[in-house]
């Protein structure tokens, strides 16, 4: 008996101390040997991701406007989205950094690498895969008890859409991100997916570049049914279009303004900025001419 209690002992402690392996956004795989308990977010998205996975108390360092939720605000700051502290960083003594990669950051990122620190990379481009992250978080650092069920919730709350509006008519959308330069998003990019989700579709879905600059006159050629954009700062949003009245979107009045910080960040708060468009796309259908 002593020995079965012996064995099981010795089996507890081997699996406590056992290293943790998951797989990137990237498809590498990440592994940490024990759970993380000192961690660096390099994109806001990713600083909400890691509050759902409860590891929120472990974040050491994060990037500029991570301000959600209010605790992050709290956290040390190591830089932006196009510079960081690398002194910074390696005096934080971080086990876990979890990059989010984007054209302005792969040479910071590569030299981030150097230090051996374990990276994870975090892209979402389909809803599912942001509780997917939320999941792997919460593996690497120790916390499944609160990432199983928060990830387990947002494909809950994803799956009661999609079988929502599986079968609505479609709506031929253009998804505005900044007016000075006119920039939109690909059908690669998880708003798409969020569109999609809604019964949307992505007007410029098939342009190669992941964030392009179109032309107002590109946009009017494409005639989209709804328009969506945010209210942010120093930003004229849907009014851009208002002096087309042809276009079908004003014809219609589906001019519509949502939350950035819902939908522009691969959060989990990006749930509730896709049951906002699923909303705005029912008006725009009932807005539809008999």
């Amino acid at each position: 008996m002593k020995r079965l209690l012996f064995m099981a002992a010795l089996a507890a402690s081997l699996q406590a101390h056992a290293a943790i392996s998951v797989k990137d956004d990237a498809g590498n795989t990440v592994t940490v040997q024990k759970p993380a308990q000192r961690v660096i977010s390099l994109s806001p998205h990713i600083t909400e991701l890691l509050f759902a996975a409860g590891g929120g108390s472990r974040v050491v360092g994060v990037v500029s406007y991570s301000d959600f939720p209010e605790e992050a605000k709290k956290i040390p700051q190591i830089g932006s989205n196009r510079e960081l502290d690398l002194e910074r960083i390696i005096a934080m003594k971080p086990d876990l950094i979890v990059v989010w990669r984007h054209g302005s950051s792969e040479r910071q990122i590569d030299v981030v690498k150097k230090l051996g620190v374990p990276m994870f990379h975090s892209e979402p481009q389909k809803l599912e895969e942001i509780a997917d992250n939320v999941a792997r978080l919460g593996q690497l650092m120790g916390t499944d008890a609160v990432a199983g069920p928060a990830a387990a919730d947002l494909r809950r709350r994803i799956a009661a859409l999609r079988a929502r509006y599986a079968d609505r008519p479609v709506v031929r959308s253009f998804y505005q991100v900044w007016d000075k330069p006119l920039y939109t998003l690909n059908g690669r990019h998880i708003v798409s997916d969020a569109l999609r989700l809604c019964g949307g579709e992505n007007i410029f879905a098939k342009l190669a570049v992941t964030a392009p600059v179109v032309s107002v006159e590109g946009v009017l050629q494409e005639n989209p049914e709804a328009i969506f954009a945010t209210a942010e700062k120093n930003y004229g949003g849907v009014d851009l279009w208002k002096p087309y009245p042809t276009l079908m979107a004003v014809r219609n009045d589906n001019l519509f303004t949502v939350d950035g910080h819902l939908l522009n960040r691969a959060g989990p708060r990006m749930v509730a900025g896709a049951e906002q468009l699923c909303e705005k796309l029912e008006i725009a259908r009932r807005h539809r001419k008999p």
